[in-house]
């Protein structure tokens, strides 16, 4: 069966981006990069919600620029040659965007669909194919965490508090009971928790 990762950076106090949507605070960390680059390839299909979608769509089909790195969405200034190997896996993947005011969409292998169909996607997961990942999208990860689609949540934390920003994921009406799969800390003060959803 084709599992579905939750991928997420949060601050220590649990927001996934500031209050007006910012991303710099994320604290930059090489080995992290290299970890997420090492593991690209366990998966086949990115899924978005249309605010995350519209954001990768901006910066990832230019981060190269036809050099040798390509930078960082997070760190201005800051670039690498894992980051290359990241813009390069993003943009030749399949993409899907859950929205239901997008009309179209024209980066290279993406498919809109109309709203999330969670006995659709279920179905998906039935289907051949390597596991789907998910970046961002808070209203995506909510909904699929209502239906319980999530197999796996995996947070970034890093060693900052916003006091105030957008949660990963609100609205959900029940518990939903995790089991701890890996906690990794690295030097930069970034700590790599992976969860994943109990049955």
């Amino acid at each position: 069966m084709r599992r579905i990762v939750m991928f997420n950076r949060v601050s220590a106090d649990g927001y996934f981006a500031s209050a007006d949507g910012q991303l710099d605070w994320a604290v930059p960390d090489e080995a992290i990069d290299r970890a997420g680059a090492a593991r690209m390839q366990d998966f086949d299909t990115l899924l978005f919600g249309r605010h995350t979608y519209d954001a990768f769509e901006s910066f990832w089909p230019q981060a190269a620029n036809g050099s040798e790195t390509a930078g960082d969405p997070h760190t201005e200034g800051r670039r690498s040659k894992t980051l290359l190997s990241m813009a390069t896996w993003i943009n030749e993947t399949q993409k899907w965007v859950f929205s239901r005011s997008k009309r179209q969409v024209t980066w290279q292998n993406s498919r809109l669909f109309a709203g999330l169909d969670p006995t659709e996607l279920a179905a998906i997961k039935q289907a051949p194919g390597k596991d789907m990942i998910v970046f961002g999208s808070g209203s995506l990860v909510s909904q699929l965490t209502e239906y319980g689609l999530i197999d796996e949540y995996q947070f970034i934390v890093g060693p900052l508090l916003l006091g105030a920003g957008r949660l990963p994921i609100t609205g959900v009406t029940e518990r939903v009971s995790l089991e701890l799969l890996e906690a990794k800390p690295y030097p930069s003060g970034n700590v790599m928790l992976r969860y994943a959803r109990r049955k």
